[in-house]
């Protein structure tokens, strides 16, 4: 044996694993100091997305892309969503119709339906007079006559289901910086709610309230207050311990105090000033709406960028996973399986009770917040499960698949450090990390609700889907 060979097995090794975890016991076992290197090859070793993510390496296309990319991110960061005002859908959303249903997610049939968004679907076409009851209103929905769309194709997003009619009152955010506009609707506040495909008579007669009353006063509200700046509250919410998807306890406070003086304001009676003040109190999800179009008008300010391989939109219908890339335009949907969410339920409920992975919501952590910000809001996993730990280490996660930090909203517990913004396509599949998300659990069959909360993830076939379509496009 040579000298070298005997210097290197006859003293003390200092082992580097790189593979399996399994190794390392085996190593251990022998008396060798020994850490594992954590590595997983570049798209999942999968030899299409290799050589795509190679295509977009050459550094001629490469440059393009990052200039592409900070034009993206530059305008998610200088976007300035205002709540400017509240209108029903039919009056403000483009292209609503009184036979228009939106629908959270990518486009999915009304046969292709999951539980609770049949269950939603049903009760909002009760709820707008179009069919006279559940049963009804099923034979409605697969007649032909309605026309089903996402929100998002619509400048809108929606929370779980998503379900928007025609007469629900819709949040009005401009973009003052790039004058787009982006839509929401109104938080129904409790468990039991359309939202989450409840749809009983309960459910029904508080919609109607809202178009009746809520609604209307918060449109005069907001005449009375003039626009309210939703960036800086919303920075202001994180540094409050919110994190504005599934935590929004400083957010509703905040808004609730900027409508108020509106609120009073506005030519209702004092009973009905009182049904909307106990209303807002009644849940702390008050403003988690406001906060989703809040993020919609910034990232569509972003959408259509050519060679952007940045993601602006991330949504999922109870069936699918789908997102958007800045640089394929229009509605160029890439989709994969939605997934199971883990995390808590409710008294009663099983895992197996509950559906998969539903809603817009995740337009937050396509933005940067929710899951991407659970550094800012810890005691967020007394609702999702984990520890505080693991909160901050999400955050870190996500700043290694994005491409900035957002300077206008800031974590204090990072040293103030700007969100994550603008989730690169190529730094997912080359790292192996896909996105987190916080969020709901509804139960898989109509008609019940909310049965906890949890942690999901996109699944990563959207991102292969995603760099072979930017490879083919600009390669």
């Amino acid at each position: 044996m040579s000298t070298a060979a005997s210097q290197l097995f006859g003293g003390q090794l200092n082992v580097v694993n790189i593979g399996l975890s399994m190794f390392e016991d085996d190593i251990r076992s022998q008396g060798a100091p020994v850490r594992t290197l954590d590595w997983t090859p570049p798209g999942g070793g999968k030899p299409e997305v290799i050589a795509a993510l190679d295509a977009l390496a050459r550094p001629e296309l490469a440059e393009r892309i990052e200039a592409a990319n900070a034009e993206a991110v530059d305008r998610i960061k200088n976007a300035k969503p205002m709540l400017v005002g509240f209108g029903r859908a039919i009056d403000v959303v483009p292209g609503m119709t009184p036979t228009t249903i939106l629908h959270s997610g990518p486009p999915v049939a009304w046969e292709d339906m999951s539980g609770p968004m049949k269950g939603a679907v049903t009760g909002a076409l009760v709820f707008e007079g179009l069919a006279t009851d559940l049963e009804d209103a099923a034979r409605v929905a697969a007649s032909g006559g309605i026309t089903f769309a996402p929100c998002h194709e619509h400048r809108c997003v929606g929370s779980m289901a998503g379900v928007t009619s025609p007469s629900m009152y819709m949040h009005v955010v401009r973009n003052e910086t790039h004058g787009n506009y982006a839509y929401t609707n109104l938080s129904e506040q409790l468990a039991k709610i359309l939202r989450m495909g409840a749809n009983d008579q309960s459910v029904i007669d508080r919609l109607v309230w809202m178009r009746d009353v809520l609604g209307p006063m918060l449109k005069e509200a907001v005449e009375f207050t003039g626009p309210i700046d939703l960036r800086l509250m919303l920075a202001q919410a994180l540094h409050m311990g919110d994190e504005a998807h599934n935590r929004n306890i400083a957010g509703t406070v905040l808004l609730f105090q900027a409508l108020a003086p509106g609120l009073l304001q506005s030519s209702f009676s004092e009973a009905r000033k009182k049904e909307v003040f106990d209303f807002i109190a009644s849940s702390d999800y008050f403003s988690g709406p406001t906060w989703m179009a809040t993020a919609k008008a910034a990232l569509d300010a972003a959408h259509g960028i050519e060679g952007s391989t940045v993601v602006t939109t991330m949504a999922r219908n109870g069936v699918e996973f789908g997102i958007r890339v800045s640089g394929l335009p229009g509605n160029h949907w890439l989709t994969g399986p939605a997934q199971k969410v883990i995390g808590p339920m409710f008294a009663g409920y099983k895992p197996e009770d509950s559906g998969l992975d539903i809603g817009d919501s995740a337009i937050t952590e396509t933005y940067g917040f929710g899951g991407f910000a659970m550094a800012a809001a810890p005691a967020i996993v007394a609702l999702v499960g984990g520890t505080v730990e693991d909160a901050m280490a999400y955050t870190r996660d996500m700043a290694l698949i994005t491409t900035d930090q957002n300077p206008n909203v800031t974590i204090p517990a990072l040293g103030f450090q700007g969100i994550p913004t603008g989730i690169d396509v190529r730094k997912v599949l080359e790292t192996g990390i896909v996105p987190v998300i916080n969020t709901a659990i509804a139960h898989k069959d109509a008609g019940i609700g909310m049965i906890g909360a949890g942690i999901t993830h996109p699944p990563v076939d959207v991102f292969e889907k995603a760099i072979l379509a930017l490879a083919d496009k600009l390669a």
